[in-house]
């Protein structure tokens, strides 16, 4: 059987130990699957895999052990279905996003459609290095976005009008950062712990507390492994386009400058990232400052 060679080098399909066989990773934005497209992967694997599935921490599906003769069939089972061969080496790989304000109760902002957005503009795209991408709705980051190569934090500035707290005390309980303090029977905030997590303002039983700058944070470099480290902060924006074009500019910067063999937490000083941040604050927000290494 003629065999499809373009397949063999795909990001997705991942030499195994034994190097007869292969494991493919999938691409599936935010790790969302439904009903029937879980159905599926069941039936594919069976039928070209070993007949299991793993779930990967990158919110993707690895179907383990595919000889390469079925990497076609594979292939095009994988695209009928809406979870198409995914990526791994050098470039844009399975972008990720916590349930946002479809399910979460703490959350901040969408979050399933927004990386389907920065799926659909930068994924796999091929880069001298792996580029991770992860959304959080909220400054919890259950999914660690400060410890990926880009990541997206909602955030929500909190609004205290003079005169309408009540004194309850309910937002310094829910503060984890022990931000806001009762002084004289009126809750007060501390900005310097403020982290803009917006639990103040969901917990509020009377909705006093309000909004005052709902908006992402965006920081690059995060490092993950034996030397974790945060991401810097580059730009706050406000909109899911002004996010999705943001992100496009940092994958198009790595494309032109970064070097290979070298995370881009590694190297940024060395191709220029106060420049291009510059830039990027001139154009889409106020100036952010670096977030503390």
């Amino acid at each position: 059987m003629m065999q499809n060679h373009n397949l063999h080098s795909r990001g997705g399909i991942i030499t195994e130990r034994n190097a007869d066989y292969a494991t493919v990773r999938l691409r599936i934005p935010a790790g969302v699957l439904s009903a029937e497209q879980v159905k599926q992967l069941a039936k594919i694997s069976e039928k070209y895999g070993d007949g299991s599935i793993h779930l990967t921490m990158r919110q993707t599906v690895e179907i383990p052990h595919v000889s390469p003769d079925n990497f076609d069939k594979l292939a095009k089972a994988l695209e009928k279905n809406g979870t198409p061969i995914g990526a791994e080496k050098n470039e844009v790989v399975n972008i990720m996003a916590c349930p946002g304000t479809e399910r979460c109760k703490y959350a901040n902002c969408e979050t399933i459609d927004l990386a389907r957005k920065i799926d659909a503009r930068v994924f796999g795209k091929e880069l001298p290095i792996r580029l991770r991408i992860a959304i959080s709705s909220c400054t919890y980051m259950c999914n660690s976005p400060l410890l990926n190569d880009i990541g997206i934090i909602g955030r929500i500035r909190p609004l205290r009008v003079p005169g309408l707290c009540t004194g309850c005390g309910t937002c310094a309980e829910y503060c984890k950062q022990c931000a806001i303090k009762l002084k004289n029977g009126v809750s007060v905030l501390d900005e310097s712990k403020c982290v803009q997590c917006g639990i103040c303002i969901h917990s509020c039983p009377y909705h006093l507390l309000k909004s005052e700058y709902a908006h992402y944070q965006i920081t690059v470099g995060g490092r993950r492994g034996a030397s974790p480290a945060p991401g810097r902060e580059l730009v706050t924006v406000e909109t899911e386009e002004e996010v999705v074009e943001v992100v496009d500019r940092i994958v198009y910067w790595v494309y032109r400058t970064a070097w290979s063999g070298r995370l881009l937490a590694d190297q940024m000083d060395e191709i220029g990232y106060e420049s291009f941040a510059e830039g990027i604050r001139k154009e889409f927000g106020p100036t952010a400052p670096e977030a503390e290494k």
